[in-house]
């Protein structure tokens, strides 16, 4: 068995659902008293927030590259960086270690290409849903149509990751806000809907809408664990 790296803190919330994810996997995999083999590196997320509303990308990539090198150093076989937002810098950290990355935004493309789905609604941080590193992925690499909320409601869906998810704050208000978004989506012409932060899945499951759902901690979850037994 390969041994996993997690450059987790960001928030530590959803670190805590990759932990389980993945030995859950390992242990639905393998049977037994098995568990993953994890290394993990859980940073101080307040600084790299403040940078990231600064617009300081070069900053939060060298915290990470400096995080990701001590994964690597503590025997780690490959790295997932345990948020969707910070894969903005990833090919930074992939450039400074010498183990790969499984990029989150693979991983889920990946999912959707095998479910046949064209076009696919995205959920996140502003960072993501604005900017053209984690959409341009989805849609140059494997042909993907993504659409996302207009700014009011990305405000919504923003706000409700930091100052509501990433303190572990569950609101039904907010629920239902992300729920009416999702829908939109959906009347928009997304057949699925990425769940493209982290956090997003301790507030909206499968459960609470018919449309279709991709829950991207779950995924990457899933896809170390195929990396690490294969």
């Amino acid at each position: 068995m390969k041994t996993i790296g997690l450059l987790g803190g960001m928030s530590w919330q959803s670190t805590v659902g990759y932990y389980q994810a993945i030995n859950y996997g390992i242990k639905s995999s393998l049977g037994g008293l098995h568990s993953a083999k994890i290394a993990i590196y859980s940073v101080d997320f307040d600084p790299i927030e403040k940078l990231q509303h600064n617009g300081d990308w070069n900053g939060t990539a060298e915290i990470l590259i400096d995080a990701a090198k001590n994964v690597q150093a503590a025997g780690a076989d490959f790295l997932l960086i345990c948020t969707n937002t910070m894969h903005k810098v990833a090919p930074q950290i992939e450039a400074a270690i010498d183990i790969p990355i499984l990029h989150i935004a693979d991983a889920t493309a990946e999912v959707l290409v095998k479910k046949g789905v064209k076009t696919v609604g995205l959920l996140g941080t502003a960072f993501t849903m604005e900017q053209d590193f984690y959409k341009g992925r989805l849609s140059e690499s494997y042909g993907l149509t993504v659409l996302v909320p207009d700014k009011a409601d990305r405000a919504i869906v923003h706000n409700v990751i930091y100052q509501e998810l990433c303190l572990g704050k569950v609101l039904s208000e907010s629920k239902l806000e992300y729920i009416r978004i999702i829908e939109s989506l959906a009347s928009q012409g997304a057949e699925a809907v990425i769940l493209g932060c982290t956090e997003i899945g301790m507030l909206v499951t499968q459960a609470d809408t018919k449309v279709m759902l991709l829950d991207t901690t779950s995924i990457h979850a899933q896809k170390a664990v195929e990396y690490a037994i294969k």
